[in-house]
């Protein structure tokens, strides 16, 4: 799927500075919170919130007509839950590197994909779980085939392509806008193979950078 994942033009047209570096893991072995994952989350819950990233995540959304206040970047929602939850190793260690980095990341069920992801703005007819409801037109949401992924970019996701244990092989979107600098989102994706190896020592990385200019 790495190749064919896309981004509409609509939404740099709304965000000239969005870039999104997709990663594919394949060959994970995912289990329940360990002291390895603890540990990453407990570093990650010491460090200083970044506010002027977080700021632009808001902005973003204000500029489809969301309320940040009301439905929270994915990143602002996980720094307002310090000590940072545990849910598995995998998911730890991608919140781990987006708190670091104060850097919205997707982490999602390859296998439970219908055709490619791409991020668009919705027309309001897109087929959504009821728990998340139909977005609104205009709206930045993640889609593929059979419908949403994640609503208002990255403020939630849909339970079926989530990572859970039983996950082998995933997808990640790491969501940049300014002020981070392309070089600190290779960084983190960097970071983040790095503990996906920790986990997985045979998983295979792959990743692809997305952006207006490309």
């Amino acid at each position: 799927m790495l190749d064919d994942i896309w981004v509409d033009d609509s939404v740099f047209a709304l965000r000239p500075d969005f870039a999104v570096l997709i990663m594919t893991a394949h060959g994970l072995r995912n289990g329940p919170t360990d002291d390895r994952s603890r540990a990453w989350l407990a570093a990650a819950s010491e460090l200083e919130v970044q506010a002027d990233k977080i700021d632009a995540w808001k902005d973003a959304y204000r500029a489809f007509g969301a309320k940040p206040q009301r439905t929270r970047p994915s990143v602002d929602a996980l720094t307002r839950r310090m000590p940072l939850p545990e849910i598995n190793q995998v998911v730890d260690a991608y919140n781990t590197i987006s708190v670091k980095h104060a850097l919205p990341i997707g982490g999602e069920d390859l296998d439970r994909y219908a055709g490619p992801a791409r991020l668009v703005r919705a027309t309001g007819d897109e087929a959504s779980e009821e728990a998340l409801g139909t977005p609104e037109p205009g709206e930045v949401i993640w889609r593929d085939d059979t419908g949403v992924t994640c609503r208002r970019w990255n403020w939630r996701q849909v339970v079926r392509t989530r990572l859970t244990e039983e996950t082998t092989n995933a997808i990640f979107l790491l969501e940049r806008l300014e002020p981070m600098s392309l070089e600190e989102l290779k960084e983190a994706g960097e970071e983040l193979a790095d503990l996906l190896s920790e986990l997985s020592p045979e998983v295979r990385v792959a990743s692809r950078l997305v952006s207006s200019g490309k």
